[in-house]
């Protein structure tokens, strides 16, 4: 009787331990897995980290080669930025710029633009088109914002484009005037720096003139105003 019972508790030990072990087998298995996990998961991210790096390190190649610009601030002040031109100028640039940017989102795409062309009678190629957009595009996006459509003129006007560019032919065919020379125009350093200021008192002028105009405005509002008074009251008394 009391082999038979020490038999069962031996039996019950082995049960126990041979448990315990799969039970240790069980948990060492879920921890590989969760290792194998996070190594995976480490190593997806690292590669993630390493293709951005290198992407910016390509970038800052490019620009130091002089293969890239860097990419400016999508907010400028084109009356500072672009000073060869006058007021009027730019907001007829401006207005062009909005007329055929037919989406409403700040850009001409490639579509746009071949209706521009169309419309100026000078339509161009699928690829002619792209190359006028890759001559002023400075931040590779494939489309113009406003910034560098006022690059064509800048470029038009300084005569940095080649005779058969296809924006040289949209400057001329614009109907706006940039016959602004540039300092490729000017003789001498002189010459170009009296122009420079001859724009910049330009450019002053036409801005006290806008504010005179604001003025008598203003004062004909208030004679109106002060008329109406005159004869709202005497139709009171």
């Amino acid at each position: 009787m009391a082999s038979k019972e020490l038999a069962q508790k031996l039996q019950r030990r082995l049960q126990l331990e041979e448990s315990g072990e799969a039970a240790e087998g069980e948990a060492e298995g879920v921890k590989g897995a969760v290792a194998a996990g996070e190594g995976e998961e480490r190593s997806c991210l690292t590669a993630s980290a390493d293709a951005e790096l290198s992407a910016k390190l390509c970038r800052r190649q490019d620009i130091n080669e002089g293969a890239a610009q860097p990419r400016r601030a999508a907010v400028f002040n084109p009356y500072t930025e672009f000073k060869e031109f006058s007021r009027r100028q730019i907001k007829d640039m401006e207005r062009m710029f909005r007329l055929y940017d037919s989406g409403r989102d700040g850009y001409i795409d490639l579509m746009e633009l071949k209706l521009m062309m169309e419309k100026l009678g000078a339509p161009q190629t699928h690829l002619g088109l792209k190359n006028m957009i890759k001559e002023v595009d400075e931040d590779f996006d494939g489309k113009l914002s406003f910034r560098e459509f006022l690059l064509i003129f800048h470029k038009a006007a300084a005569g940095e484009l080649e005779e058969d560019s296809g924006l040289l032919t949209l400057a001329k065919l614009s109907e706006i005037d940039v016959s602004i020379e540039g300092v490729k125009g000017a003789k001498n350093f002189f010459e170009a720096k009296a122009q420079a200021l001859s724009s910049a008192s330009k450019f002053e002028a036409e801005i006290k003139a806008e504010q005179d105009e604001r003025k008598r405005e203003e004062e004909e509002r208030k004679h109106r105003r002060a008329a109406f008074r005159e004869l709202k009251s005497a139709f009171t008394q």
